[in-house]
């Protein structure tokens, strides 16, 4: 690519960021202009229900309504996608009476989302529209209008939706971060639906990764370096614990061997070594918590306690290979 081409690229997406920036920098406005007690009517609703939230939509406003489904679903607001399409052909079925809707339309007049919306009225389903067209179809028959600003599109025939996915995508994510902190969803409840790959290894706890009985490293105070160093050879850690009536008082790292290495160094006691108050965590500690005091500490291994007694031993490289990092 020639530098006239490389300079024209950039441009361009330059000029299609701060397009989308100015459309949810209008999005935001819109709060201060009632778009606030709407949304908040909205989150009432979604709140009160006994059943889910049922997102639908076609074409590009589909294609967000399946993403805001799942956000939703994921942080605790029990939801799935039905495509407007096929459910005129059978999957209104797939709504029950205890549920609710968030429609998505950028114009409003989608003709595919008339069964739906017949339906949400026949059964007196609450329905919450997502568009740009206040006087449309869906704006005039939602319980709840959530309209949006009508922004110019990145695209430079003010066609393809960029600017209103954007804007789209957003008030669905900001519904759903509404009702997350609502209901108190903590990153525990969030490990719930997130098992698996590297965000499911971050929301794992130390004690599912911790060692623990006879493989943490300890010795008594008073023990002679001699055997506190066997420790540190046989466990494999770098460190020794140092324990006093079952509880950690102080530990021995590599470090500190190489810093007091001298001829007398195997006649010393541990107490005379070790360095006291050592960092510890507990058991519950996320292990992306436990990844960062790791980290910024520059150690390599952390004890973990519980009323000061030495139960488990992290090391780095058991959380990389989690794929907590």
């Amino acid at each position: 690519m020639s530098n006239k081409q490389s300079k024209l690229a950039t441009q361009s997406a330059l000029r299609t960021l701060n397009t989308e920036v100015d459309g949810l920098s209008a999005l935001a406005a819109a709060f201060e202009n009632g778009l606030s007690e709407k949304f908040s009517e909205a989150v009432h609703i979604i709140r009160k229900i006994q059943g889910r939230v049922i997102v639908t939509g076609v074409g590009k406003s589909g294609h967000i309504a399946t993403k805001v489904a799942a956000t939703l679903a994921s942080t605790g607001t029990p939801s799935f996608f039905v495509h407007s399409t096929e459910a005129n052909h059978g999957d209104l079925g797939m709504i029950a009476r205890d549920d609710a809707i968030i429609a998505f339309s950028w114009s409003g007049e989608t003709a595919e989302l008339r069964g739906t919306i017949d339906y949400s009225k026949r059964f007196n389903i609450p329905l919450i529209a997502v568009t740009a067209g206040e006087s449309s179809t869906l704006g005039r028959h939602a319980d709840v209008l959530l309209a949006l600003p009508k922004e110019k599109e990145a695209c430079p025939h003010n066609l393809a939706p960029t600017t209103s996915a954007i804007m789209q995508m957003a008030l669905g994510d900001a519904l759903a971060v509404a009702l997350l902190e609502g209901r108190e969803f903590t990153a525990d409840n969030f490990g719930v639906f997130h098992p698996g790959g590297k965000l499911g290894a971050q929301l794992s706890h130390v004690k599912d990764v911790m060692h623990t009985g006879d493989e943490i490293p300890l010795v008594e105070t008073g023990t002679q370096m001699t055997e506190a160093i066997i420790q540190i050879s046989q466990r494999g850690f770098g460190c020794v614990g140092v324990v006093e009536n079952e509880k950690l008082i102080g530990i021995i790292t590599d470090g500190d061997l190489r810093r007091h290495l001298s001829t007398s160094l195997l006649g010393e006691k541990v107490d005379d070594i070790m360095t006291a108050n050592p960092q510890t965590i507990q058991p519950e500690m996320l292990a992306a918590s436990a990844l960062d005091i790791l980290n910024k500490r520059s150690i390599t291994t952390l004890m973990v306690t519980e009323d000061d007694k030495p139960v488990g031993i992290v090391h780095l490289h058991d959380l990389l290979r989690m794929g907590v990092a």
